[in-house]
């Protein structure tokens, strides 16, 4: 029988997002990933980023739902001045709301060592927070 290394594999990317709001898609990062880590094998991959202020969305892009995603969280979590929580940017609170709306994690399936997503589906960071343009994202598969 493997060691636990055979089964769980871990990798950290550094992300950089900037001073705006984005969606970045890492589906290439995590597809790079799984070619070593998964080896061909099925599996689970979880994607995590350890950040108060940011979260792991599964949508299309490229055809206007990231812009659409953030037009949403701007509907619902304004910035302004309504945020308890005050430091930083103004109306910074609402990105400490976004993880309960986004939350940051997503387990995925692997099949034959590939995510396993729909056609128009992408593994999305998403980042509201203005005020940290570098952003971790956890990759780990358990085969």
């Amino acid at each position: 029988m493997g060691g636990m290394s055979d089964v769980f594999t871990t990798r950290v990317l550094n992300v950089r997002t900037g001073s705006t709001e984005r969606v970045v898609d890492i589906t290439g990062d995590c597809e790079s990933f799984l070619r070593e880590a998964a080896a061909g094998r099925d599996g689970l991959l979880n994607v995590f980023v350890p950040h108060a202020t940011a979260g792991i969305a599964v949508l299309e892009t490229g055809a206007g739902s990231d812009d659409d995603l953030l037009a949403a969280l701007h509907t619902l979590l304004p910035a302004d001045d309504r945020w308890q929580h005050r430091h930083g940017s103004p109306g910074h609170g609402r990105d400490h709301v976004l993880p309960a709306l986004v939350p940051p994690h997503a387990t995925l399936p692997v099949l034959g060592g590939r995510l396993e997503l729909g056609t128009w589906q992408s593994v999305c960071l998403v980042d509201t927070n203005k005020d940290n343009p570098e952003r971790k994202v956890r990759l780990s598969f358990l085969g």
